[in-house]
């Protein structure tokens, strides 16, 4: 790109991005502006913005996401139950688009030329935060790195790091560390030994949650309250968004909750392996799931479940501001005016087990109605043969045909 004389670069001060920051003052003779989100990752940003101011950034934003990032990005997406090939959460795809929208703000803002970013050019958070940035602003121009250096391993990235005096976390032995993305709502974990699906993580990786088998032999009893289908209350304490999840995600990872080790389908064609902490997430879903079982209607249920495959798709493969998610979302909220409630579950050695769901003016559960004594003539049981017998019609001419 010619005539960069400013960029604004997502800046999580770990060794890519550090790298990634020399890499374009040299290479570019440009000013970096760095860009800071704390999305709840629970680690002291400050490091972070004294390393840039350390390395020469031009201006430096630390910008407090976690409300914003639970309010309008991890709740609408759980409203809608999803999980990408039946197991993954969305954590680090979900932050994509909240990152997008302030990089391209802050571009905005401080004038600069470009903005940049440290994904690679084989994941899928290149697609996602490009597309979230050209969504938002169709003449923004974007530095990928990775797409352009002559890097190809995280062994040179620390030699270059090394060279320049930027200071690198490693594991014992000198290798890097693993590749993780935390957040509000997980932590994930990629590279390494893990590349290779048959080997088992080790135990030293997990940071959130203590291993199912030494979690505390007596489980944990808590309570969440829901309206319009949004967690608003944990054990009757009413909370801001971003402290409903740290607190499901304390109470979670007590007790062993929320690990995964998944091989997923990357957007740009690959399979990829990753393990996963996502204790509050693995909470609210099932939780959410609960309430919604008696206050939504069967149809409407069963419609949401046909099209949450198809929203956690566009949310992995970043199509959060795209017209099509933006469609569905509007009709999932929809369904969710009803979802109001209480759910009490109990945590136990990775265990999250429903105790009882209750709603006080929309629950559809008629218990007079589904009790097997007597329902005061509400149903009458006699009416199941006609309904059968007409269910049964097509069936059963297929079956003379057959026999014929």
């Amino acid at each position: 790109m010619n005539n960069i004389s400013r960029v604004v670069l997502a800046y999580s001060g770990g060794l890519d991005t550090s790298v990634i920051l020399k890499w374009l003052q040299v290479e570019y003779g440009c000013e970096v502006v760095t860009f800071t989100a704390d999305l709840g990752q629970g680690e002291e940003l400050g490091p972070a913005q004294e390393k840039a101011n350390a390395m020469g950034a031009a201006e430096i934003f630390v910008v407090d996401l976690r409300d914003e990032f639970a309010r309008d990005y991890i709740f609408p997406m759980f409203r809608a139950n999803a999980l990408y090939e039946g197991e993954y959460l969305l954590g680090t795809a979900i932050a994509r688009p909240l990152i997008a929208k302030h990089l391209v703000r802050i571009a905005s803002e401080t004038g600069a030329d470009a903005i940049a970013h440290g994904a690679t050019g084989k994941g899928n958070d290149q697609v996602r935060l490009e597309l979230g940035a050209y969504a938002l602003n169709p003449d923004i121009r974007v530095i990928a790195p990775w797409r352009e250096w002559e890097f190809d391993s995280r062994e040179k990235l620390v030699a270059f790091a090394k060279k320049h005096h930027i200071p690198v976390e490693t594991r014992s032995g000198g290798a890097p560390s693993y590749s993780t993305d935390a957040n509000l709502l997980h932590i994930s974990y990629e590279g390494g030994d893990l590349e290779d699906p048959a080997t088992a993580p080790d135990e030293s990786i997990w940071r959130w949650t203590t291993a199912p088998q030494n979690a505390p032999d007596k489980g944990e009893s808590i309570q969440i309250r829901f309206t319009s289908g949004d967690p608003v209350a944990v054990n009757g304490a009413e909370l801001p968004p971003g402290e409903i999840i740290e607190t499901l995600n304390r109470l979670g990872g007590r007790h062993g909750v929320g690990r995964a080790d998944i091989v997923e389908n990357r957007y740009v064609g690959m399979k990829s392996r990753g393990c996963y902490e996502t204790p509050g997430g693995t909470i609210l879903l099932k939780a959410h799931r609960a309430i919604e079982s008696i206050t939504l209607d069967r149809e409407v249920a069963h419609l949401k479940d046909e099209l949450m495959p198809r929203y956690a798709s566009l949310v992995y493969n970043g199509y959060w501001w795209g017209p099509e998610r933006r469609m569905m979302q509007e009709m999932i909220n929809a369904s969710q005016h009803s979802v109001n409630g209480v759910v009490d579950l109990d945590l136990y050695k990775g265990n999250v087990i429903i105790r009882g769901r209750s709603s006080d003016k929309d629950s559809l559960y008629d218990k007079h109605i589904a009790s097997f004594e007597d329902d005061k003539g509400t149903y009458r049981q006699s009416d199941a043969e006609g309904f059968i017998r007409l269910n049964a019609l097509r069936l059963r001419i297929a079956g003379r045909k057959r026999a014929i």
